[in-house]
């Protein structure tokens, strides 16, 4: 098995692992529409490759010649263990069960931050004002089971994608009522990370926090309890904890907008923002994102955006295997053919 970075074959499967859900479709050349398949449930399938067997390949006549995956987890000893489930990608026994000729594997951010060059108007919402600048760097910012960063760099008329471990940056408190509640945030470490309060976890340990700096009763004890709860205004402290987790997701946004100088837009990844909206459009998100003295008149000029796409990472899959020169992506390493 031979490893390398030359361009991948046609038909193409593309896949985007997640903790619960896979979602795959198959490209049949550059320029044909993707033939897409239902969903599948991770916890259904012991492994990728029956998963891919049962749910793709035998529902399909269009053999694959190639693999094209997008997962989270590190790529160590030629193996992806992923991060949010149980599955483990090995190249050659992916290959060899699957008759397939060659597997490439991308980051699931990477494939994020690919995805906002191909996004329709009805792909995303607008959130507050800004233009994005054409060919001009991008970052996206994913909340979910953890919190998910990545930089999309334009350079050269090249499009690069920066994977990175942003969502563990610090944070700390700047108002009154951040004063009030941070010191609940404490985990042991000394200090609190962005991941901590802007991920499904983090609406819990807000919500927590919350309650113990009003001496009030924890009654809710699961994301998503909190956030239908906030939803229907039925509690107090659910309404809060997600108005506080919008300004601090705005917070955070605008700290990597500077950091990667996003004049191409910042966006919204994950299926927790699409969810929170009707609270999100209203809350304090866009005024936390440009509150960035001495550059609020840049951060006012730099749009956000959510992503409503739902195969957002499978869009940026596609556009990457049907004009790979235009992406400075390094796939050596990554890259296996039979």
């Amino acid at each position: 098995m031979n490893t390398d970075d030359a361009q991948i074959a046609f038909p193409l499967l593309i896949g985007d692992i997640g903790g619960t859900n896979a979602r795959f479709q198959i490209l049949k050349d550059r320029v044909s529409e993707p033939i897409s398949f239902p969903n599948l449930l991770t916890a259904n399938h012991p492994t990728i490759e029956q998963a891919i067997q049962s749910g793709i390949l035998d529902k399909t006549e269009v053999k694959p010649k190639a693999a094209l995956i997008a997962a989270a987890g590190p790529i160590e000893n030629q193996s992806l263990d992923l991060t949010n489930h149980n599955w483990t990608i090995k190249p050659d026994g992916f290959l060899n069960k699957l008759k397939i000729e060659e597997l490439a594997l991308l980051n699931d951010f990477e494939a994020q931050a690919l995805a906002t060059i191909s996004f329709k108007p009805g792909d995303i919402i607008k959130l507050g004002n800004g233009e994005p600048i054409d060919n001009s760097n991008r970052v996206i910012v994913g909340p979910g089971t953890g919190l998910g960063v990545s930089g999309l760099i334009s350079n050269q008329n090249t499009w690069i994608p920066v994977p990175s471990e942003g969502g563990h940056v610090s944070t700390g408190p700047q108002s009154k009522e951040d004063f009030s509640i941070w010191q609940h945030f404490d985990n042991g470490s000394g200090r609190v990370s962005a991941e901590q309060i802007i991920s499904g976890r983090g609406i819990v340990n807000i919500y927590n926090a919350v309650s113990l700096a009003r001496g009030r009763k924890q009654e809710l004890t699961s994301p998503e309890a909190i956030t239908a709860a906030a939803l229907k205004a039925k509690d107090d402290l659910a309404v809060k904890t997600i108005e506080l987790f919008c300004r601090y997701l705005g917070r955070v946004a605008g700290d990597l907008a500077l950091t990667y100088l996003a004049r191409g837009g910042v966006y919204i990844a994950g299926g927790i923002g699409k969810h929170i909206l009707p609270i999100l459009a209203e809350s304090q998100f866009r005024s936390e994102f440009e509150n960035k003295h001495p550059h609020s008149d840049l951060m006012r000029s730099i749009p956000t955006y959510l992503i409503i796409h739902e195969n957002a990472a499978l869009s940026g899959l596609a556009a990457f295997a049907r004009n790979q020169s235009s992406f400075g992506i390094d796939t050596k390493g990554r890259h296996w053919r039979v």
